[in-house]
């Protein structure tokens, strides 16, 4: 799958929960790579931030990055959107420290993501693969999110408040292409008793009953109700019983569900990179969401490229056979014994190493040791694959080393380990060079990358 940005341009304008300013937000196509960056277009140098979960400084009401000492909160639905809809590419430029609330969910945005349509780009989407259960969990709020892996990305989520109105609710989302349908149109809620402390916070300045689910389970005076009014300054609301004091109804019975399975998509998107698992969240909210996503992105920074995943129980992309009809070498020098996985600017090889290899008869009788020279030409054989797969007719072309750089061996193979290599393209082919970075991996572990240059040259 390639990475994809949206086909236009488009603009929202609505007033920001939290400001009250009247905001205007521009969504704007980005170059492959590029991420999801916000642009503030009111401050001076227009500074953007990296809309990735090592920003997050705030979380109270909403998810806030930042750099430095400029700000932008809720940011999630607008996330939620870009994700859900498959976009790894966005510029946003706002003029206020806010996006805007809009009616309180991700419809507008999913509305004019869908409007424009969506571009696909040249590069691979590179996927994060959750391989063993990761838990997060805040024993304070009894708070937890627990992924699990998967084929797919789904999410559950179970919410629980000591409300005679709001008490459980469920929610999930079994196919992301199902988000705008199904969650999109959920809206932020909040409960009358916390509407007073969140004003003198500083807070929901543009808090509305049409931006906001607003839910009364506590009784009160009349008078009471209307001075709460008075201090949002929307219209007074005679209530008579507890329930919901919107002017819209509920999209669904679990709407207030739904909208927190909208929170939790739009704190994931500040990983960086689509996720592959099963989450399963219980009283989820931005501070767990943004931890759990910080973790990952410790994990993505410590390695570069995560592990491939090997079935062996899946057909090879290209086995034994169709590797020598590309590459020239034979026993006892190919050292690719299959092709597992292959993008637009990488590939995926597999190289099982046995007690048989004639090397370990001098390297070395009693502890053999795959030498690492070999490993470097294994990576290059599979770069190889890469060119020449890429050729109208491969079989009439050869590629050569020209150099290797930054070399790094960083545990010994040994007979018994599968090797996995992932080889991808530094830079495009110019002038018939290819510039490739490589790693080995045994299971989850690098033992060796290095950098390369090869150069393809049409056989005589």
């Amino acid at each position: 799958m390639n990475q994809q940005t949206i086909k236009e341009e488009f603009t929202l304008v609505g007033k920001g929960l939290h400001t009250g300013l009247e905001i205007t937000a521009r969504f704007l196509p980005a170059p492959e790579n590029h991420g999801y960056k916000i642009k503030r277009v009111d401050l001076e140098g227009q500074p953007v931030i990296d809309a990735l979960a090592e920003n997050v400084v705030d979380t109270n009401r909403g998810t806030v990055v930042a750099k430095g000492d400029v700000r932008v909160s809720t940011i999630e639905h607008a996330m939620a959107a870009l994700y859900a809809s498959g976009i790894d590419n966005c510029l946003i430029e706002v003029n206020a420290p806010e996006l805007p609330i809009l009616d309180g969910s991700a419809r507008a945005y999913c509305e004019e993501i869908a409007r424009v349509g969506l571009q696909e780009q040249k590069a691979d989407k590179d996927f994060y693969f959750i391989k063993s259960r990761i838990e997060v969990r805040d024993e304070k709020t009894g708070s937890s999110i627990i992924v699990l892996p998967d084929d797919d990305f789904s999410l559950d989520v179970k919410i629980d408040f000591n409300s005679k109105v709001l008490n459980n609710q469920y929610a999930s989302l079994e196919h992301i292409e199902d988000f705008r349908e199904s969650i999109s149109a959920s809206r932020t809620f909040v409960f009358v008793r916390e509407i007073e402390p969140l004003v003198k916070n500083n807070l929901i300045k543009g808090g509305d009953l049409d931006n906001a689910i607003v839910i009364y389970d506590t009784p009160m005076e009349q008078v009471e109700l209307d001075r709460l009014a008075d201090l949002m300054n929307v219209p007074r609301k005679d209530v008579g019983q507890l329930g919901y004091l919107n002017n819209i109804p509920l999209t669904s019975e679990n709407e207030p569900a739904r909208h927190k399975l909208l929170d939790l998509i739009g704190d994931l998107a500040l990983i960086g990179r689509p996720l592959k698992g099963r989450v399963i969240a219980t009283r989820p909210g931005h501070s767990i969401n943004t931890t759990f996503a910080k973790k990952i992105r410790r994990e993505i920074k410590h390695q570069e490229v995560q592990a491939p995943i090997y079935n062996p129980n899946r057909e090879p992309l290209m086995d034994n056979n169709r590797i020598r009809e590309l590459l020239p070498h034979r026993y006892p020098f190919l050292l690719v014994d299959k092709i597992i996985e292959k993008g637009s600017n990488y590939i995926v090889g597999v190289k099982n190493i046995t007690a048989n290899e004639p090397f370990f008869q001098g390297h070395f009788p009693q502890e053999p040791v795959l030498p690492g020279v070999l490993q470097i030409e294994a990576m290059a054989q599979t770069g190889g694959i890469l060119v020449l797969s890429g050729l109208e007719d491969p079989e009439l072309y050869s590629t050569y080393f020209m150099k290797i750089d930054n070399v790094k061996f960083r545990q010994k193979v040994v007979p018994g380990d599968t090797l996995l290599f992932h080889v991808s393209f530094m830079t495009e082919l110019r002038r018939g060079c290819a510039m490739m970075k490589g790693y080995a991996f045994v299971g989850e572990k690098i033992v060796t990358e290095c950098e390369f240059m090869a150069q393809i040259i049409k056989n005589k």
